[in-house]
Parts: C-alpha cells; sequence; structure tokens
C-alpha cells in the first residue's frame, strides 16, 4: 500500500457515523510494512514493560522492539490538553515513538519532538493529500524502523537495559 493508497482508504472511511480510531489501524499498518522491510506491528500489544502503559502498536524486528506508536481520530489535536498526560508518560516510557492522528505525524526520540509531517489536511471534511511531504514521510518512517536507541557505555548501563529488556519479556 503506498501513500496514496492508504490516504484514499482512510478517506473513504473517514466521517462515517461508524468510524473510530480504531477503524484506521489496518491501514496504518499496512502502510508501514509496505515502506519498510523486516518489521511486524502488533496492534493492541499486552501491558509494555510491566508499567501499565498500552501504546497502540508495539514495531519489532524480530522480537526486539524497536518503537511505539499511539494513534488517535483522523482530525485530533495532538497537543490537546486531554492528552497531555498519556503522551508525557509514553515520551518519557518510550525511547522511539510516533503519535498520530494518521494524517498529521509525530515523531519522537528519547523523550524529544524531532520531526512532525502531515501527510494530508482536511478540506470540507475530506481528506486531501499533502504530495509534497510524501519523500520526507517516507524518510521519516524507514528512519523510525532503523532507531537503535542505545549504545552500551558502562557495565551499567548494560544491567539497567537488560533490566528493561527483562520487563519486556516477563509475562503478564
Amino acid at each position: 500500500m503506498n501513500i496514496n493508497q492508504y490516504l484514499e482508504s482512510i478517506g473513504h472511511r473517514f466521517g462515517k457515523d461508524d468510524s473510530s480510531e480504531h477503524t484506521f489501524r489496518g491501514d496504518l499498518e499496512g502502510l508501514i510494512t509496505t515502506l519498510t522491510e523486516g518489521v511486524e506491528l502488533t496492534n493492541e500489544p499486552k501491558n509494555v514493560s510491566g508499567s501499565g502503559s498500552k501504546p497502540d502498536y508495539v514495531v519489532k524486528r524480530g522480537e526486539i522492539p524497536i518503537g511505539f506508536i499511539e494513534a488517535k481520530d483522523i482530525g485530533k489535536d495532538l497537543n490537546h490538553k486531554n492528552y497531555k498526560e498519556q503522551f508525557e508518560r509514553y515520551r518519557k516510557q518510550f525511547d522511539n515513538l510516533i503519535i498520530t492522528d494518521y494524517i498529521w505525524f509525530q515523531f519522537f526520540q528519547k523523550g524529544k519532538l524531532v520531526h512532525e509531517i502531515r501527510i494530508a489536511s482536511i478540506v470540507n471534511n475530506q481528506i486531501k493529500p499533502i504530495e509534497s511531504n510524501f519523500p520526507k514521510f517516507e524518510n521519516l518512517i524507514i528512519n523510525f524502523c532503523t532507531f537503535i536507541s542505545q549504545s552500551i557505555k558502562s557495565p551499567k548501563e548494560l544491567a539497567k537495559m537488560m533490566a528493561v529488556k527483562a520487563r519486556l519479556l516477563q509475562k503478564d
């Protein structure tokens, strides 16, 4: 699924009475797995790292989580105060995070906003592609899916990293 097909698909269902943020999840998964190689997305993963946090997706290479995605309904203001507590918690907990409304993407690394991009806008209740942003968006998604969060510089850092990984592997 390329970006135009993705936007056409979500645009078809956008604004219908029975659509919600969950309606578009398969489309986003299809887009990301098409744009990248060797990644797998899990929609609605179990509790992540024993913290009570459950982002909408975990992105993995093999068995290793490399990123997380939280999605809100199309057109929602991602900077709205209603999301502040949840997004702050996710930014602190996840080194590689996307927060999106399916057309507006915010990329965070180690808690800091590093990029944001819109691949479409809403005009007269319709999704209108912003094609000039497609190449940059593709590069951002590829970069997100190849992110390496840590380099080990000491035994103490290794111990901390392994403790986090152990919590990720722990069964609920």
